[in-house]
């Protein structure tokens, strides 16, 4: 039996295809962000249940091509002919596509605190905190480390308190796996379910071993101690799978997404938890890419249309992210939840229009030297009017004690985001801007669980831009790239704490201005991916330079890419040394991809066996030190602040694409 496609479906199909405005995945060079795996054109035939089901639709098949007037040039075998919408819904079968990838990471960050030595009280200079085993106090109260009074004497790092002693360990080393299924259930041309499944995510390897389990206690779990079988985990033989709230933080499957697409006469309907990209991704980040940690997922309703004519679109979305507390309880079972307060939810409206020409004619235009230009805005609305941030804001809490501690933040934001991407036959130009508006009446909350009565303003603005120019047959990649993230004059520290917003420095300065990139934007491999997390009150400058050493037209490929990251403070105030002047990063990249796969159709996707081994190192400047007026913690007597020294790291990269 053939696949089956209407010609109505196919038609919307190709209105639809470059609509994904909002699932546009940047087109970077570097191989550690690949973008994820296309689609194989290849679909697998359909295969009918059984005999008796392939005759009824042939016989189906037969009667409608009578009531049909053929086509000419038309073969006269109605199985193979042309296909009619009336004959969809009761001669195909769903087709399901796999997609997804399996990698397995092994990192070593060495250094990552930068030789600093910070006490916990630390907050707004303390950066990347040090090994454990650093610092740490034996069964007989005996600490080993900076001293018998961490919190108070911090006097030297020596493996017995020594004031005088070196500092024991300076290194941390993981690995750590993941295995992404991304399901498509193809129902007919213009309706499919799409869904990503993560299976061991983000697993730190040897983190389950047996005789490893826990047991809830009041603010988080601790262990119910060892088995006799497994009296200590040096006796342990076998890695078991990951439990929620037993031994790992989450189960051995979690699904990130579920939505449904329908495609109308009209333009294409979306809804369920999806994926939300936009652009460069510094606001809005679907983090598809086979090396990323983060993801920014939607519950959402969407609506694109446009006029296929000039490649425009336009696209309304109504997103729902936080609804507060649900109806559900522990103790009985309940079929439908419902959100027990409207007020407190936190609304979303996006409103986007965009121009974006298809691939396909994207490939062709560029090919006769023409220069496509692509963009866009996305403007964001948000709000929310009453929260309940308190304690009382947990699983299985009664309603009327949680109804005790809803407060008015009257908290509500416009954000535009525009987006711009130029390209020629061998140069690309693509930059992104955002900006942040908003006012929040109650932000924090003080130790007597009164919210402060005091409204404050948010105004915070960052873009990104990238510049790529390709040559000797697209074996040459140069490319530049800068950002920059607004910063706070009125915040000390570039991090924030652990809860609430950061301290302000004067009580008077009520906006609060600090920018921060959506944390599945990469720009290096050790500031802003591991000691900052993210790009946040500062801006950068990067020059880079790839080159493919072979390359093969089935996709294989050996290379190597060298990045120069020179970072700073957009405010100096708020960073450590209250110096513009962070560091600057050199990362180095070899990476081999193989011809194996599905998806080497496309040999500009990543696909198949995928290798990379990356260096890193951080020269860090007198952003990233002590104050001048700071004692060394390990000989305070010098009257001088201590040095800052490097930070290096080494990332073993394997993986599968399919």
């Amino acid at each position: 039996m053939p696949t089956l496609r209407t010609r109505a479906s196919a038609r919307f199909c190709a209105f639809a295809v470059p609509a994904l405005v909002a699932a546009t995945v940047s087109t970077r060079a570097a191989a550690e962000e690949t973008a994820k795996p296309a689609a194989t054109s290849e679909k697998p035939a359909l295969i009918p249940a059984d005999t008796a089901t392939l005759d009824r639709d042939k016989a189906v098949l037969e009667k409608e091509s009578d009531s049909h007037p053929p086509e000419t040039g038309g073969s006269a075998d109605p199985t193979s002919g042309p296909v009619y919408a009336d004959s969809w819904w009761s001669n195909t079968r769903p087709i399901v596509e796999l997609h997804g990838y399996m990698r397995t990471r092994a990192e070593l960050f060495h250094n990552f605190s930068l030789g600093r030595i910070d006490t916990p009280t630390m907050w707004e200079s303390r950066l990347f905190p040090r090994p454990a085993d650093d610092t740490w106090q034996d069964l007989a109260g005996n600490w080993h480390g900076p001293g018998s009074n961490p919190t108070s004497n911090w006097t030297g790092c020596g493996p017995n308190g020594d004031a005088n002693g070196p500092c024991t360990n300076k290194t941390n080393a993981t690995a750590n796996m993941r295995f992404r299924m991304d399901p498509e259930i193809h129902i007919s041309d213009n309706l499919r379910i799409m869904s990503q499944i993560d299976m061991l995510d983000n697993l730190v390897m040897g983190s389950t071993p047996e005789g490893y389990t826990n047991v809830p206690t009041n603010g988080g779990y601790q262990s119910t101690g060892r088995g006799g079988y497994v009296p200590l985990k040096a006796f342990s033989t076998t890695q078991v799978a990951p439990v929620a709230g037993i031994n790992a933080f989450q189960n051995s499957v979690t699904v990130q997404r579920v939505w449904g697409e329908f495609m109308t006469p009209v333009g294409q309907l979306r809804f369920g938890r999806m994926p939300s990209q936009w652009g460069l991704g510094i606001l809005a980040n679907s983090g598809d890419y086979i090396d990323a940690d983060y993801q920014t997922n939607a519950d959402r309703i969407m609506f694109i249309s446009g006029i296929k004519k000039w490649d425009l679109y336009f696209i309304g979305m109504w997103d729902f992210p936080g609804s507060g507390k649900t109806s559900q309880t522990i103790a009985d079972q309940q079929g439908q939840p419902y959100d027990v307060s409207q007020l407190e939810n936190v609304n979303q409206w996006i409103l986007a229009i965009a121009r974006r020409v298809n691939p396909a004619e994207t490939a062709r235009r560029l090919a006769h030297g023409e220069v496509v230009v692509n963009g866009g805005l996305y403007a964001v609305y948000r709000q929310q009017l009453l929260a309940n941030e308190s304690t009382s804001n947990g699983l299985g809490v009664p309603i009327d004690v949680y109804q005790q501690n809803l407060v008015r933040v009257g908290a509500k934001a416009v954000i535009p985001d525009l987006w711009l991407q130029i390209l020629a036959k061998n140069f690309r130009w693509e930059t992104e801007a955002v900006m942040i508006d908003g006012s929040i009446e109650n932000p924090q909350k003080v130790d007597s669980g009164i919210y402060q009565q005091d409204n404050y303003q948010i105004r915070q603005f960052g873009y990104a831009t990238e510049l790529e120019y390709r040559a000797l047959n697209d074996d040459l990649r140069l490319s530049f790239s800068h950002g920059y993230a607004s910063g706070d004059q009125n915040v000390d520290g570039l991090v924030p704490g652990n809860q609430g917003l950061q301290p302000r420095l004067l009580p008077n300065d009520n906006t609060i201005s600090t920018f921060q990139f959506n944390p599945a934007y990469r720009v290096d491999l050790i500031l802003f991916r591991e000691i900052l997390t993210r790009v946040q009150g500062a801006y950068y400058f990067k020059p880079a330079v790839q080159y493919d050493f072979s390359r093969a037209l089935d996709g294989e490929k050996l290379g190597g890419r060298a990045e120069v990251i020179w970072s700073r403070a957009s405010v100096p105030i708020q960073s450590p040394g209250h110096q513009p002047d962070l560091g600057v990063e050199i990362d180095l990249s070899l990476y081999y991809q193989s011809k194996d796969g599905s998806l080497n159709d496309d040999p500009t996707k990543l696909g198949g066996f995928f290798a990379m081994l990356q260096y890193g190192v951080l020269f860090p400047l007198a952003g990233l030190g002590y104050l001048p007026n700071d004692r060394d913690p390990a000989n305070p007597m010098s009257g001088k602040p201590p040095d800052v020294s490097t930070a290096q790291t080494v990332r073993l990269f394997l993986g599968i694409a399919y």
